[in-house]
């Protein structure tokens, strides 16, 4: 069936029936089935299995075994739990460790190639990156005399990868960019921009929070030097889930953790009052790592293994496709704007649509007719497409309520003023 074919739920439905990954919904807890949750780019649905994993680590690891525990798996779970996501994002064994938030891996990253590049002043970043990246990039900057270069987007949307490729010199330490922009879902060409850093003689750090789970990264095939990624999206390792960070494997024994702390020392358990860093990622660790937390994640990870990364990139792709043709059928001409890539090449797996009441709009959908994305201000309505439980037919019924609440003008009940968090 073809997508201009498809503008009815039941056309909708057979998409569902035909697409081999839609059984994976069953594997995530639905409390509301009439509920279309379009904010997994956001926060990640609960899988079932994480559940019984938690049970497990609560009523067992710590309820029965106690202390006992860091020996019997939980001291190895940071570096187990990261060789699995090393396989989601083109990274080998030992290079990808979880640890902390992503602010914390990256001013960690950002110091340590800095001081890998001491006669350098500038870090490059564009102006699409997610504003807490450019803080942590101001901070480490202020905190060692260097000068953050923000390249501007000319439209907003699109990364501006030719600018930033010209941009690059002698005097940069190191480029710095999401993978995947935030707002409109563009996705940088990594290998190009890391092979322009690296000509320069400089470093790349990339933040995959809205690519890791959705879309293709290959970190080796990139040569990318470091990266640091969310796992509460598109891993669904739950709200706050710690982060992980890459280091290249030939890079480990270069560079230096800048918050060193015990975890990270090579042997811990000493309690020696010199420092000594740990071998290959373990040096990038600090403080005692959160089980709990680490233990969420897992799940999440083994289901997007067990579907195969080609094959839940090609079901974003076919659902993203799709809403495109939704909103070119049925949303374009009231007064929505496309504020993401057309081509699929160079877009994650979120739609972003602008409207001059974007927000309020926004409200509407949560509070009258049970749609849940996001808001990114100025007017973007985030509609996110996690592929392994985002279906055809949702897709379709949040179309026909977007439409609802526009030409029933239902967004006009709503203060946006009212917004904090979606």
């Amino acid at each position: 069936m073809s997508v201009a074919a498809s503008f009815s739920l039941a056309a909708a439905r057979q998409l569902d029936a035909a697409d081999p990954l839609t059984a994976f919904r069953e594997r995530f807890v639905i409390d509301d089935p009439d509920l279309i949750y379009l904010d997994g780019n956001s926060l990640g649905r609960l899988p079932r299995a994480t559940v019984a994993r938690l049970d497990e680590v609560i009523q067992r690891e710590w309820g029965q075994r106690l202390v006992r525990s860091w020996g019997e798996g939980w001291f190895e779970a940071a570096g187990r739990i990261g060789d699995k996501i090393a396989r989601l994002v083109g990274a080998a064994e030992g290079e990808v460790i979880l640890a902390d938030s992503t602010s914390v891996n990256l001013y960690k990253l950002t110091l340590a190639a800095l001081a890998a590049r001491p006669d350098r002043q500038t870090i490059l970043t564009d102006d699409l990156n997610f504003p807490s990246d450019l803080y942590i990039l101001q901070s480490a900057a202020a905190l060692t005399g260097r000068r953050v270069r923000v390249i501007p987007a000319a439209d907003g949307i699109h990364g501006p990868a030719e600018a930033i490729c010209a941009a690059i010199n002698d005097d940069t330490a190191l480029v710095s960019l999401s993978h995947t922009v935030f707002k409109s879902g563009y996705v940088y060409d990594m290998a190009t921009i890391t092979a322009a850093a690296h000509r320069a003689g400089a470093l790349a750090l990339w933040d995959l929070s809205h690519s890791a789970g959705s879309v293709l990264v290959d970190l080796h095939g990139a040569a990318a030097d470091l990266a640091v990624g969310c796992t509460y999206k598109y891993l669904n390792g739950g709200p706050g889930a710690p982060a992980f960070l890459y280091v290249r494997g030939d890079l480990q024994g270069a560079l230096d953790n800048p918050i060193s702390g015990w975890i990270g020392q090579r042997d811990p358990f000493d309690f020696a009052l010199d420092y000594a860093p740990a071998a290959g990622r373990q040096r990038f660790l600090s403080g005692t790592p959160p089980i709990l937390s680490l233990a969420a994640v897992e799940p999440g990870v083994e289901l997007l293994l067990e579907a195969g990364m080609a094959e839940v990139r090609a079901r974003s792709v076919r659902l993203s496709e799709y809403l495109l043709a939704l909103y070119d059928e049925r949303l374009a001409s009231l007064g929505f704007r496309l504020n993401s890539p057309r081509d699929p090449a160079r877009r994650g797996s979120h739609i972003s649509l602008g409207h001059e009441e974007g927000l309020r709009i926004n409200l509407a959908l949560i509070r009258d007719v049970n749609v849940l994305p996001d808001f990114r201000r100025p007017d973007n309505i985030r509609l996110g497409i996690a592929p392994l439980y985002t279906t055809f037919s949702e897709l379709y019924e949040a179309v026909e309520r977007l439409r609802r609440v526009v030409v029933e003008r239902l967004y006009e009940r709503h203060d946006a003023a009212d917004l904090r968090v979606t």
